[in-house]
């Protein structure tokens, strides 16, 4: 009989800029989720241009055999519930599609109906849009009161993974429930630990036998936009010391 292979749990930080991009690939993260807006909206669609830098960059490390950090790109139109009528969709099709074009390694996106379940429709299109890429269906899945019927319809789907706090407002907080997941999953579809995951969290939440940890790994920078600039909220950064205790915890667990 074969011994078996340790399972390695994947660590993804999610990036707002090429700094960050270069930060997660530097301590050998293995997948970014880039979106914008992320402390202020929970993440929205990067730019083009953005996203053809971060390209840039990981071809580039890649073409001088540095470790490449794949590009999972957010496509998410609006804050709010992930519930969207017939030309936000189309909007999101578009997106995806703009995305894989552009060389991004999957996408991540949510779709549901106003009475709680995966918007199949519309996630069929999402899926078909990302042309064999990898799908990520993010932490629209906390919306909803029982996971286990979105897992079943995101593995027929064709989803790589799902993106959940375990439906609280931390993820350490809904460890149990992200355990559930992954027993109900059976390895369908992978789960990703994410929402407010602080490195003391990775070891608690790789016992649970989640697929990955996503954390921003962030830190506030202070500035006023004034009144027609968001006011003196300021923005988020990825904070190189963080995501490093992160890759540290990730060793340890």
């Amino acid at each position: 009989m074969a011994p078996q292979t340790a399972r390695r749990t994947a660590l993804e930080i999610a990036v707002q800029d090429l700094a960050g991009y270069r930060v997660a690939a530097g301590a050998g993260a293995a997948r970014t989720e880039l979106c914008v807006a992320l402390a202020a909206t929970g993440g929205l669609t990067p730019s083009a241009g953005l996203l053809a830098a971060l390209v840039a960059e990981r071809d580039a490390r890649s073409a001088r055999g540095a470790h490449a950090t794949g590009i999972h790109v957010l496509v998410r139109p609006r804050p709010g519930s992930f519930v969207y009528d017939a030309a936000e969709v189309d909007v999101q099709v578009r997106d995806v599609r703009a995305a894989v074009a552009a060389g991004a390694d999957g996408v991540v996106v949510g779709v549901l109906t106003r009475d709680g379940r995966v918007d199949t429709g519309a996630l069929s299109a999402l899926v078909e849009a990302a042309a064999g890429r990898e799908v990520t269906f993010h932490r629209a899945v906390d919306a909803v009161d029982d996971p286990a019927p979105v897992l079943d319809a995101l593995a027929a789907a064709g989803v790589t993974r799902v993106l959940s706090s375990g439906g609280a407002a931390r993820s350490i907080d809904g460890v149990r429930r992200l355990a559930a997941m992954v027993e109900h999953a059976r390895g369908a579809v992978q789960v990703m630990a994410g929402g407010g995951v602080r490195p003391v969290d990775i070891g608690a939440l790789v016992a649970a036998g989640v697929d990955a940890v996503h954390l921003s790994a962030s830190r506030p920078v202070a500035g006023d936009g004034g009144p027609g600039g968001g006011g003196a909220a300021g923005h988020t950064v990825t904070d190189p010391d963080v995501v490093a205790e992160a890759v540290a915890a990730l060793a340890r667990a």
